[in-house]
């Protein structure tokens, strides 16, 4: 029988994940009676949870946040995107997601609880919270972050006494075991651990052709967006092109207009690098001709900050020209519906492949391929005004990332829906 969840994934209490099972207040307290600051044992300042392959490349050390400046924040005049700056590690994607999170206040406020600070009730401890599996997760972390020459090695804020990039970036470390364990991934994974979401993915050589429309009723229903160039090969990885774009590097989506251009209404994205910089320099870049050719206060309205920021804005036929990804997660189930009214239901089921017994392969092998675990859905509630229903169907892999270092990675997964035959009472 399915486990029958509620869904959303907004409310509900989140789970400790403190191997002593200690909730962040109650280990928050601890310290302030000691008048200690806290040292989690769970996630050691030590090299091994930086790197597990290899030795750190460069001479390093721990800091808290008030040994590398003055008068540290933990949010300083409101997080937003230009509060995620690549470091040292290849999570382009992750950083992509935490982009797309500061243009939801209320999501954000969720995994990055507001109520923290580096004043009053101090004790060098913070938590954040992730949905994984189906719950939400509480990861507390002590602010301990890996500097070399007083400059954070990793995520770090525009704004060098800001610290509330860094730390989450800590805690999704020390949810996957390592800060290694973040290189490479896809944004949606990230997207979905933020929201408990449903994600999809549009190729925008084959996308539908109203795919403008999909984005824009996406961004207007809150959903996070990304995007991203394919690769052909490890060499071309974040190689740059000659308009300013970058292959395999991870890209948020934060923002879709129209502008009215000579006449003309032309379809715009506007697009983030989570570097911080290196920008499209093409039609509609910060300072094309382009710009000079709307109404001033279009102008004003789109184009307010024209730094080397790392977001840009696109006609969206170049767009779909050199992205080939865009990723889309739904923060809720019910936000896939026209009808904000209209609930779905929700299950999950649970399942394994075991050699012998339940690894039936891929529908290449004919003869095992029946073998694969199967789950059986009656579909009972038709959608509005149509005989039809609607289904999602997401796939999930427990804890792969945090086995990395066992050798282990993603598995290739997929799933099949076949129509099974309705037979009469007296055969069931």
């Amino acid at each position: 029988m399915p486990f029958s969840v509620s869904g959303s994934g907004v409310s509900g209490q989140a789970e400790s994940t403190q191997s002593d099972g200690k909730s962040f207040e109650q280990l928050r307290q601890e310290c302030l009676q000691k008048g200690t600051l806290f040292e989690d044992p769970d996630f050691p300042a030590v090299e091994q949870s930086l790197f597990y392959s290899q030795r750190v490349p460069v001479n390093f050390e721990w800091k808290r946040p008030g040994q590398i400046c003055k008068d540290p924040q933990f949010i300083s005049g409101g997080a937003t995107r230009t509060d995620i700056c690549q470091g040292q590690l290849g999570d382009c994607w992750l950083l992509a997601a935490i982009a797309s999170l500061t243009l939801h206040e209320e999501t954000l406020k969720r995994v990055v609880p507001h109520d923290q600070s580096f004043d009053r009730g101090y004790a060098g401890i913070f938590h954040f919270q992730f949905w994984q599996h189906n719950k939400w997760l509480d990861v507390v972390v002590d602010d301990r972050l890996p500097c070399v020459r007083n400059s954070l090695m990793f995520l770090h804020s525009a704004d060098n006494t800001e610290f509330w990039s860094a730390l989450l970036e800590k805690a999704y470390a020390k949810l996957n075991s390592s800060y290694e364990a973040l290189k490479g991934g896809s944004t949606m994974e990230a997207m979905e651990d933020f929201t408990g979401g449903v994600g999809e993915m549009f190729e925008t050589k084959n996308a539908p052709g109203n795919l403008f429309l999909i984005l824009k009723k996406a961004v207007e229903r809150g959903s996070m967006l990304g995007c991203s160039i394919d690769i052909t090969s490890s060499a071309e990885s974040e190689a740059q092109t000659t308009t300013g774009l970058v292959k395999g590097h991870a890209y948020s989506i934060t923002g879709v207009d129209e502008v009215n251009y000579r006449g003309a209404k032309v379809q715009l994205i506007r697009v983030r690098n989570p570097w911080g910089q290196v920008e499209w320099n093409g039609p509609w870049s910060d300072n094309s001709r382009e710009w000079s050719a709307i109404d001033s206060t279009e102008k004003n309205r789109l184009l307010f900050n024209s730094l080397d920021d790392g977001e840009f804005w696109m006609e969206f036929g170049d767009f779909k020209s050199n992205y080939d990804k865009v990723e889309i997660c739904n923060l809720t189930a019910d936000a896939l519906s026209d009808d904000v009214q209209k609930k779905w239901d929700v299950n999950l089921f649970e399942g394994s492949w075991i050699r012998g017994s339940t690894a039936g392969g891929c529908r290449n092998y004919i003869d095992t391929f029946w073998t694969n675990p199967q789950f059986k859905l009656r579909l009972d509630h038709p959608d509005d005004n149509d005989k039809l229903c609607s289904v999602i169907v997401a796939l999930m892999q427990k804890n792969r990332r945090r086995l990395r270092k066992e050798g282990l990675d993603l598995e290739t997964i997929g799933f099949a829906i076949y129509e099974a035959q309705l037979l009469p009472f007296a055969f069931r």
